[in-house]
């Protein structure tokens, strides 16, 4: 839906000659244009006006000097610095673009009617008044010659299947004489035309047969490929589609005048009908732009007027979606001298065409793609795009509807072909348009009506001799209606001066500000109303852009390269289009995605990095789009995109950002029901509803009802809820965003919402919701299905009346939809309600065979125990002991069993009292059960507080509670004798446990040994200590022992033997363990440390030893001050004097000895290294040992090199 734009025609009247221009090249690298006309070859610079070379042609002889010589064929050769040109009579010229000079490279005896260079230069094909072909190399040496006219079809030749001849067909009502020969006017020469690649050309020549034009398609070769059949009123033009899918060629028909189309087997494929009637005008030339986008057709009208001239035009043609659209016409007027005489696309630029006139005036026109579309940013825009086609208008709304094209919402009819359409940057009034017709007036439509402008506009000249064009930026807000006139007739406003060249325009209505750009790239503002004066702002490179305010009137625009620039800032370098809309910036990339980011932060660098980032998984900003798409228009304060594929179609995307944007902006208005309407659309999680903001949406809950009232979009909402936060996962919200989400403390998202809702409802009116309120039960965390079938049953005892009423059958399917039917039945049966269990039960899947026996097997029980065997089905243990222990003592068996099984101990025993003999069983069970889980402490207290005082000495006793155990055996009472002897055994369990103050106190007070008690406590602590001390000093002689042999052997370095044996050993072992498990590799590296003589690591052994004897004694100090206040309160001071003075021995010596074990250069390096000490573990010391194996085995190694 794009159309072509003029961004500018430059036009040069300063290159005169004898004659008339006849055939015209442009220079590729310089853009100059080779001109050559009947006396002369021309290389002239339209930019400046100047003349780059000139040679004539009738100085050499090439051509006649009384003007009669015809060029027919004009060559630029980049890489021969040349043009070549042949003429009728015969000759090839090269003219050199360096030296001037002509230089003939061959002549053909007959004359020359035509040459056509192929698009790589590296052939020639030219053809001969004696009707032949000849192919040379761009060295012009000969290929093959052959005549254009053939008997054969060509290498092509279809294959017949037997259906009969074409003489034998039916040819239509005149017959076989129905085959028309060439126009009156038909100059019957030879056409040639490339395809794209050079591989094929074709050639339209009068067949001497029939008088008719032929089409035939050759190989580079020379070798006929197919022929043309016969197609009456076929015309001279002829040219191959670059891109080498069609040739386009022209055709009259009885009653119209048509461009078709062939392919390259010689059969039509397509056409459309030329704007004309049937005599009206005759088509000179068709030309393909180099990218194959635009086809121009050069005509001329067929007869002259009454004052004998003829008009004479170009018209611009493009497709899209397989309809072909006029988008500009060239009116070139009547004047013999004003008609051109050449035409020629610019081989570089895809949409600059060349124009000679007769008079020799050279004109540029410059073309550019644009999408008209109305420039509102609220909802009074329809979104209105118009697409030019020949003098009509096609309007699509694409607010109101989406119509691919050729398909219109409406058609404007024209009186002449429209060449620029715009639309007026007013609010409230972006649907009026205005249009530039060929004959310069304007036409400007709004809902109201049509009013026109009849001024010429095309060309305005400022301050004299400046010459500047400003045809293609027309802008509606220019014009206004006049005082006292017509209330439809405009007038212009004001006027300004522009000293340049303007290539386009633009205007922010918001601001006032216009943004012109000159050709030299300058932009040039005013605000427009308040100040006449243009002054400079920056340079642009890109021809087509924006002026978007919400990056404070930075210019946005993208070149035919496809770069995007903001200002003179280069922001991306694959955009296809782009189109700012509501604080938006709209893309769409060559790597087929669309980005849409948002405008309200003005940073140039944050558009830059977010265009150049791939976007994340739940990136809103990007979407996958089909290859080749185009942003056609947005609809403004709406979510639609819309989009052209390459092939013409339309797509409506609603693109994520824009999405969520507008659901945050209705969900801070309160607009529940226009956000829910879009988001199930559009299929947008529901959840954030509530995660936009929490604490609004529950101060408006009534309101949100109210909006929705349907009970199926509630029942929606409420079965999309989840824990999950949306904001911060699926929608994260935009950078600089105010709302917060504040959720409920303590209480899960989904449970506050459904109990909020379903209270509301309740109060709103519980019939009219009561769908909603069975949703909002069973969408819980923990789904209340009990309260939902107990409503349902109430509903079914006691049936709602009124208008929006359900009844409880209606209920219960829907329950039944949202619940498993069988966990349904179950929390049926869950509540006892038979009735209501018979009701789910009928509307499942289930056989009758299977739940009737079932349930009447239970309503032959006794209540509790009925309640009890359902809830021991449904697997409530607690809940079935519970109602079996109402059965009676008969059913205190089947309850103790229950109790083991689940292990119910605590709930059975609040269940039963403490007064009844079924405690005192539950108690003994309990207490078994602790004694088992290593708990007997526990369960002699629960023993005891049943009376079962034996059992509970005993497990006292096992767990050596000495306290307990006295209390218990005084409580039976045990005799005097048995007590001492149970006083003896708790003493001993406690020494083996090192509580020897608790094990003295429990001898001297009940078993009267104290003496005896003390002395065995001393002994055993004394004892304790002193091998303690024995062990510190052998582990410290023998480290003494081992380090002295470990330097000796030091001294002697390392030998090349024993470094490898060493290196291979210690590697070799560490590439096992690492293979192994955590747990087996600490035990590995625990077993390395031995204490075992002359293993690797003995040292390392001994110090993590030394440093376990020292961890020990330490720890020992509270016991041994426990132990002393119990000698010194019963008067042992000789005993309490003895262990004081072997402890502080101990400690005093093992101080003493750690600088010897870990001297202070070892605990440095320690330091880095985690050596040992006596706070290290095995693990660390082992990671400090493999550290100082590799640091010894680098030095031996660098000594093996140097010894090498």
């Amino acid at each position: 839906m794009r159309n072509l734009k003029l961004l500018k025609s430059l036009q040069s009247s300063e290159l005169q000659g004898p004659g008339s221009p006849q055939c015209l090249a442009v220079r590729a690298d310089t853009g100059s244009l080779l001109i050559a006309s009947h006396y002369s070859i021309t290389e002239y610079d339209p930019r400046t006006g100047q003349v780059v070379s000139e040679a004539s042609l009738t100085a050499e002889g090439f051509l006649p000097e009384d003007g009669s010589g015809t060029v027919v064929g004009l060559q630029d050769l980049a890489e021969l610095e040349s043009a070549c040109l042949a003429t009728a009579g015969g000759d090839v010229v090269l003219f050199n673009l360096n030296t001037c000079q002509l230089e003939c490279v061959g002549s053909v005896d007959s004359g020359l009617t035509s040459m056509s260079w192929s698009p790589d230069e590296e052939l020639v094909v030219l053809t001969t008044g004696q009707e032949t072909i000849i192919m040379m190399t761009k060295d012009f040496e000969p290929i093959t010659e052959v005549g254009i006219h053939q008997d054969d079809f060509g290498e092509g030749k279809f294959i017949t299947v037997g259906w009969g001849k074409k003489e034998t067909q039916f040819h239509g009502s005149e017959g076989k004489q129905a085959v028309q020969s060439a126009a009156a006017w038909d100059d019957r020469r030879p056409r040639v035309t490339w395809r794209g690649d050079g591989q094929l050309f074709a050639v339209s020549a009068v067949c001497p047969q029939t008088g008719a034009r032929k089409v035939r398609v050759w190989n580079r070769e020379g070798v006929l490929q197919s022929t043309s059949e016969t197609i009456n009123g076929l015309e001279q033009a002829l040219c191959w589609k670059p891109s080498g899918s069609l040739i386009a060629s022209t055709q009259r028909h009885p009653n119209k005048h048509s461009v078709v189309f062939m392919e390259k087997n010689g059969l039509l494929h397509g056409d459309f009908t030329l704007p004309f009637s049937k005599d009206q005008v005759k088509v000179k030339d068709l030309l393909w732009n180099n990218d194959s986008t635009v086809l121009a057709v050069w005509l001329e009208d067929m007869t002259a007027g009454e004052d004998k001239k003829v008009n004479t035009y170009i018209q611009l043609w493009t497709m899209g979606n397989y309809h072909w659209y006029l988008k500009q016409s060239l009116d070139f007027g009547r004047d013999s001298q004003k008609a051109p005489v050449c035409v020629y696309w610019d081989p570089q630029h895809s949409l600059t065409v060349h124009v000679v006139t007769r008079s020799w005036t050279s004109i540029t026109y410059d073309w550019g793609w644009t999408t008209e579309r109305s420039p509102g940013l609220d909802a009074t825009d329809k979104a209105n795009v118009a697409v030019i086609d020949g003098d009509k208008i096609l309007v699509t709304t694409f607010r109101q509807c989406v119509v691919p094209p050729p398909m219109c919402a409406f058609e404007l009819q024209l009186s002449s072909p429209v060449n620029q359409v715009t639309f007026l940057c007013q609010p409230q009034r972006t649907n009026q348009l205005a249009a530039l017709t060929s004959d310069g007036q304007i036409s400007v439509y709004s809902q109201g009506g049509l009013y026109i402008v009849s001024i010429k506009i095309a060309i305005l000249r400022i301050n004299g001799n400046k010459m500047k064009s400003v045809e293609s930026p027309i802008s509606c807000h220019k014009l206004s209606r006049a005082s006292g006139l017509s209330p439809v007739l405009p007038c212009f406003r004001s006027e300004i001066e522009v000293d340049g060249v303007v290539v386009s325009m633009v205007h922010c209505f918001q601001s006032g500000t216009v943004a012109l750009q000159l050709e030299d790239g300058q932009i040039r503002k005013l605000l427009w109303g308040q100040s006449q004066t243009l002054f400079f702002y920056c340079f642009f490179r890109p021809k087509c852009f924006y002026l978007p305010s919400c990056l404070q009137e930075c210019l946005l625009g993208l070149t035919d390269r496809s770069h995007l620039y903001a200002g003179e800032t280069e922001l991306a370098s694959n955009i296809s289009s782009f189109l700012v809309c509501n604080d938006f910036l709209l893309i769409t990339t060559h790597s087929h995605t669309c980005r849409c980011l948002q405008l309200s932060t003005p940073s140039i660098k944050g558009l830059q990095a977010a265009l150049a980032s791939d976007g994340g998984q739940n990136d809103e900003t990007l979407r996958r789009v089909e290859r080749g798409s185009r942003i056609v228009t947005v609809v403004p304060q709406d979510t639609r995109v819309i989009l052209q594929m390459p092939r013409g179609n339309l797509e409506t995307v609603h693109h994520r950002a824009l999405v969520l944007a507008q659901l945050r902006k209705w969900l801070d208005r309160l607009r529940f029901r226009d956000a829910f309407e879009c988001m199930k659309k559009l299929r947008i999680n529901m959840n954030l509803i509530y995660d936009h903001n929490p604490k609004v949406f529950l101060e408006n809950i009534e309101n949100f009802i109210t909006q929705l009232s349907s009970i199926n979009h509630i029942n929606l909402f409420l079965t999309e809820l989840k824990e999950e936060d949306t904001t911060s996962s699926m929608y994260p919200r935009p950078d600089g965003s105010l709302v917060q989400t504040q959720h409920v403390s303590g209480q899960k998202k989904v449970d506050v919402v459904c109990d909020a809702l379903r209270s509301t409802m309740e109060s709103m009116g519980p019939n009219k919701f009561f769908l909603s309120i069975l949703t909002a039960h069973v969408k819980k965390t923990v789904p209340e299905l009990e309260i939902a079938l107990q409503k349902v049953h109430e509903l079914r005892v006691n049936p709602s009346e009124g208008p929006g009423a359900v009844s409880a059958e209606e209920a219960l399917k829907y329950l039944l939809f949202l619940v498993n039917v069988n966990d349904l039945y179950e929390h049926s049966l869950g509540t006892y309600d038979f009735d209501l269990v018979l009701m789910v039960a009928e509307k499942s899947q289930k056989d009758p065979k299977e739940y009737l026996p079932f349930l009447n097997m239970l309503k032959s029980l006794e209540p509790n125990y009925q309640r009890y065997t359902i809830d021991k089905h449904l697997k409530r243990y607690r809940k079935a002991l519970q109602h079996l222990s109402k059965c009676g003592d008969e059913h205190f068996p089947e309850a103790l069993q229950l109790v083991k099984e689940q292990k119910l101990y605590s709930e059975a025993l609040r269940l039963y009292t403490a007064d009844r003999p079924h405690y005192k069983a539950l108690s003994c069970t309990y207490a078994q059960h602790l004694v088992e889980q290593q708990q007997a402490e526990q369960a002699g207290l629960l023993l005891w507080r049943c009376g079962e005082l034996t059992s509970a000495l005993q497990a006292f006793a096992g767990s050596s509670s000495w306290r307990n155990a006295i209390c218990v055996a005084q409580q039976m009472p045990l005799p005097p004798d048995q007590l001492a002897l149970l006083a003896r055994d708790l003493a001993e369990k406690l020494t083996e446990q090192r509580r020897y103050s608790e094990a003295a106190l429990l001898l001297d007070q009940y078993a009267k040994v104290r003496s005896s008690a003390k002395r065995s406590s001393v002994g055993a602590q004394t004892a304790f200590l002193e091998a303690q001390a024995a062990t510190f000093t052998r582990h410290r002689t023998r480290l003494a022992v081992v380090r002295e042999q470990k330097e000796k052997s030091e001294l002697t370095l390392y030998s090349e033997a024993s470094s490898v044996m060493t290196g291979s050993k210690y590697s070799q072992s560490n590439s096992r363990i690492s293979s192994r498990s955590s747990k087996n590799r600490r035990k590995a590296e625990r077993k390395k440390l031995s204490l075992k003589e002359g293993s690797p690591m003995e040292d390392r052994a001994l110090m993590y030893a030394l440093g376990e004897i020292i961890t020990t004694v330490d720890k020992m100090r509270e016991e041994v001050h426990s132990l002393l206040k119990a000698l010194v309160l019963f008067q042992f001071d000789k005993q309490a004097e003895k262990i004081q003075l072997t402890y502080e021995e101990a400690l005093q010596m093992m101080e003493a000895a750690v600088p010897e074990v870990w001297p202070e250069g070892l605990q440095n390096s320690q330091a880095q290294v985690n050596l040992t000490g006596p706070n290290s573990t095995a693990n660390s010391i082992m990671a400090s040992f493999q550290q100082q194996q590799q640091q010894q085995q680098r030095p031996a190694a660098s000594q093996q090199g140097e010894q090498c």
